[in-house]
């Protein structure tokens, strides 16, 4: 096991380590503004069946390609939508395999490391096959047994060499293919759609973190230890807002007032239903395509959801003052100002315009993209060298 690096210097990776994990940063970027994408055109349950779409490695272009296939059953084969999906899962792939290589790089010098990332991600790989044959069972122990040794090997390591959080990675974009199968056979479910939505972003603030870590280009701040607790919390109530933005879209309640703002139904503060509007978990074999829950109920959501804006509002703006004061930090600072004015922007237009599906989707970008300034000041940000 390699010795601990002094504290700033390079970590002992593959040279070429910072040039794949950027590639994965843009590829987890598109994965999730696609994503976006699919659950607002309604295309989310498009391909009834997982990992195929009614049978397809690729997706029907004609519906009597699949007439007789027993997905079409559970839903008509919509083939404008059904695309949309399918090709969703497959990027999504192709950066699980990035992630693979990413993990394999960074636990190679680690005894039996390589042994394994291979180990738990084959265990992963045999489920998948057992899944679609049946065998629901057998598929998710093989699963749980996968993350089961890579979160172990986790605990183990020290991220010298980026080998904990490459690890830590992987396990978490297992988790969001499970989440994504989830998301189509629990038909929609919000906890599962919020949650796919929070791991996706998870999953690109690990890999951002791990470019910046191994591109090496600190930050020097006399004040690191405080700006690095002020961007925690900005992190933590970022993400406390998207996980709402997340449950207003899963339970359709982006237009709960209307297009009314900034009142609500034209009133400020309408009926409303909080103890329905956040009952996490409501049993299997409900379809939640469309929502499910009365006005009263999403007008709920979508107050929470506007209050919360209001906090991350005034905290992030406080935030881009503090450090546009800070020597170094002006760029980044007025970043953070200029994407937190456009990010208001777009929740408002998306309010009195009806949710256009552009303006939407640019919506959950700005989202990832607030998230990535955060981030990275959380992955630079060094005290001096003495």
């Amino acid at each position: 096991m390699p010795t601990e690096a002094r504290a700033g210097s390079r970590p002992a990776v593959y040279r070429h380590f910072h040039r794949l994990a950027w590639l994965a940063v843009a590829l987890a970027f598109g994965v999730i503004v696609f994503g976006a994408f699919v659950r607002l055109s309604n295309a989310g349950l498009s391909c009834p069946d997982w990992p195929t779409c009614y049978g397809r490695a690729a997706w029907p272009t004609t519906a009597h390609q699949v007439v007789d296939h027993a997905a079409t059953a559970i839903r008509p084969v919509e083939v404008h939508k059904a695309w949309r999906e399918q090709f969703h899962r497959m990027i999504a792939g192709m950066l699980g395999v990035l992630v693979l290589g990413l993990a394999l790089l960074a636990a190679r010098r680690r005894k039996y490391g390589v042994v394994q990332v291979i180990a738990a991600s084959v265990l992963v790989g045999i489920g998948i096959p057992l899944y679609m044959h049946g065998e629901h069972v057998a598929a998710s122990v093989l699963a749980i047994a996968g993350e089961a040794i890579l979160l172990f090997a986790a605990l183990r390591w020290s991220n010298v060499d980026l080998a904990r959080v490459a690890s830590i990675t992987l396990a978490v974009i297992i988790f969001q293919a499970l989440l994504g199968m989830w998301t189509v056979t629990w038909l929609l479910k919000p906890i599962v759609v919020m949650g796919h939505l929070l791991g996706g972003l998870l999953t690109f603030s690990l890999i951002l973190w791990m470019a910046w870590r191994a591109t090496h280009i600190p930050m020097r701040l006399a004040e690191a230890q405080l700006v690095r607790r002020l961007v925690i919390a900005g992190v933590v109530l970022l993400g406390v807002q998207i996980a709402l933005g997340g449950w207003t879209s899963a339970n359709y309640a982006a237009l709960a007032c209307g297009n009314d703002f900034p009142t609500c139904v034209g009133q400020w503060w309408p009926r409303h239903d909080f103890r329905e509007a956040f009952v996490l978990w409501r049993g299997i074999g409900v379809d939640y395509e469309g929502g499910i829950l009365d006005g009263e109920a999403r007008i709920a959501i979508q107050l929470a959801h506007r209050m919360m804006a209001m906090v991350v509002f005034v905290y992030l703006l406080w935030l881009a003052v503090r450090l546009i004061r800070t020597p170094g930090m002006r760029g980044w600072a007025t970043l953070l100002g200029l994407l937190l004015f456009a990010q208001i922007g777009l929740g408002i237009a998306n309010v009195k315009l009806g949710l256009p599906l552009s303006v939407a989707v640019m919506h959950n970008a700005g989202a990832v993209l607030l998230l990535f300034v955060l981030v990275s000041l959380l992955a630079r940000l060094r005290q001096p060298e003495p």
